[in-house]
């Protein structure tokens, strides 16, 4: 017989559909905030960088916010179980608004950084916790209609993000790319206060902070390693193991710290449900090649064609429009059907196209063939990510929805993280080797560093035209690189999302009583 708490753990909350509504528009008006300054910053980065100087820590700009938010993925989820999930959800919101402030105030690419960290913190939480919440109030069966409209909102703030913060740097200062998410914020905070309206399920759970220190510490450690490897030391360098051995001593710990702890943030049963594990390796790998492109493709657009920040954000319509509409027709389709499994596939398969034909971009493409490759990007990212959330949510029980939905959410930050910072290092040495080579063939007096400092994209434009035509064809070969390593990795995500048993989709949260209940039925086979 189940006790009260699994009782109470597996009963799923009924609403209508008019309050399912309600609750994913506060759930997606805190996810714009949180999205839309992420997109914002990704715009305006090359004049910030050419503002502020420190060309080198340009990755980290974005790398600082999603070290924070993946390290603090698991631990959103575990704290939404002991307190709550609308509290923990408004405490993100919170964390998120007021690091934007102070990044809006940042003096220098270290202040920027610092602010940038904390409000990874914040969209930690919410990443995370609206997938958990959508999972507390709609089957899986029907859950694929309003995954869709999230992986829409993704879709919306990555268009609008770029325009808008195009505007505010034709326009403004640039500082405004972190307060125009303010207003945004206490909207999405009064109405979340107002809509959302879930019973808090007390549990008996404690967090898990060796857990949670291992986990970061680990993750810390690699960015460390994946960011200023080959520009601050060698990557065959003492620095280069010594932080090498240190993410994996932290890694083994963090494995040791789960299998004791009496409620661990990521429990190690999940890491033996085949589902769970193949959603998470597939959307670490997309979380790689996504990020990785989408950092990067701005700054192709503002360097190499001489668009404006403006420019460039409406050049990411064709990928929206393509995300936009096959999340939609994807998570609806599912719903009707119950089948799933072909879209992570087919969708990673595309986005792997879609990044090839990214590595053949040269300085004179035309922005018709930009439009449609990244057209081809967007289709397949939209048919992919929410669909391997809510596969893994389906295969586990209601007691294990937070860690499950915050595990998946944490590999796919984690692959953006290692790949905005891999990718950067990748764009940067490429960038060095080829202005030396270029410089050197055309008997310029163009020196390259390990992290060469070019300027804003304006200042690289008023450049002597033998100089700047050396810089054009030297970003252009970098970038290539950057796009081509991305294809193997999406197809590396496409396999382990065939990999994945279909197990047909829940009409009913009819979730079998914890392990640990020796009277309870056996759970269902995944």
């Amino acid at each position: 017989m189940l006790t009260e708490q699994q009782a109470q753990a597996e009963a799923a909350p009924r609403f209508t559909h008019k309050q399912v509504l309600e609750i994913l528009a506060g759930l997606m008006l805190a996810m714009l905030t949180s999205m839309i300054s992420t997109s914002v910053v990704g715009t305006a980065l090359p004049t910030i960088v050419g503002t502020l100087g420190g060309q080198d820590q340009l990755a980290w700009v974005a790398s600082a916010t999603l070290l924070t938010m993946t390290a603090s993925t698991p631990l959103w989820g575990k704290l939404s179980d002991l307190y709550g999930r609308k509290l923990m959800f408004q405490a993100a919101l919170l964390v998120f608004l007021l690091s934007s402030v102070a990044a809006g105030f940042s003096q220098d690419m270290g202040q920027l950084i610092a602010a940038r960290a904390v409000q990874g913190i914040g969209a930690g939480g919410l990443a995370a916790l609206p997938q958990i919440i959508l999972g507390d109030v709609v089957e899986p069966r029907e859950r694929g209609r309003y995954s869709g409209y999230i992986g829409a909102v993704f879709g919306v703030s990555t268009v609008a993000g770029p325009l808008l913060g195009g505007f505010i740097v034709d326009n403004m200062s640039w500082r405004w790319t972190f307060w125009i998410c303010v207003p945004l914020a206490v909207i999405a905070f009064v109405v979340i206060q107002k809509v959302l309206k879930l019973p808090l399920m007390r549990r008996d759970t404690k967090v898990d902070w060796w857990g949670a220190t291992f986990i970061t510490g680990g993750t810390t450690a690699l960015m460390l390693l994946l960011s200023l490897g080959g520009k601050e030391f060698g990557w065959n360098s003492a620095w280069t193991y010594g932080l090498g051995a240190l993410s994996l001593a932290l890694f083994g710990l963090a494995v040791v710290a789960e299998r004791r702890a009496a409620d661990p943030i990521l429990p190690p049963r999940l890491f033996r449900n085949h589902t769970f594990m193949l959603s998470s390796i597939a959307s670490l790998l997309v979380g790689a090649s996504m990020f990785g492109a989408l950092m990067f493709l701005p700054q192709y657009l503002q360097i190499v064609k001489g668009m404006s920040p403006t420019g460039s954000g409406l050049m990411t319509l064709p990928m929206v429009l393509g995300l936009l509409v096959s999340s939609i027709l994807v998570g609806r389709s599912v719903s009707r059907t119950g089948r799933w499994k072909v879209f992570p596939v087919a969708g990673m398969l595309l986005v792997a196209v879609g990044l090839f034909l990214l590595s053949r971009l040269h300085v004179d493409s035309s922005l018709l063939v930009v439009a449609l490759d990244i057209a081809v990007l967007g289709v397949g990212l939209g048919a992919s990510m929410q669909i391997l959330i809510l596969a893994a949510q389906n295969a586990v029980t209601r007691a294990d929805l937070a860690s499950t939905t915050s595990g998946v959410t944490f590999f796919r930050s984690l692959g953006g993280a290692v790949g905005v910072a891999a990718f950067g290092a990748i764009l940067t040495n490429r960038l060095s080797a080829e202005l030396v080579s270029l410089a050197k063939a055309a008997h310029l007096p163009l020196t390259g560093g390990a992290t060469p400092s070019l300027g804003s994209p304006d200042a690289i434009r008023h450049l002597p035209a033998p100089v700047l035509e050396v810089i054009l064809e030297a970003f252009t070969r970098a970038i290539h690189m950057v796009f081509l390593v991305g294809v193997p990795i999406a197809v590396l995500a496409a396999l382990a999302s065939l990999l994945l048993r279909e197990v047909p989709l829940r009409s009913a949260q009819t979730a079998p009583a914890t392990p640990a209940d020796p009277t309870a039925p056996p759970a269902p086979a995944d």
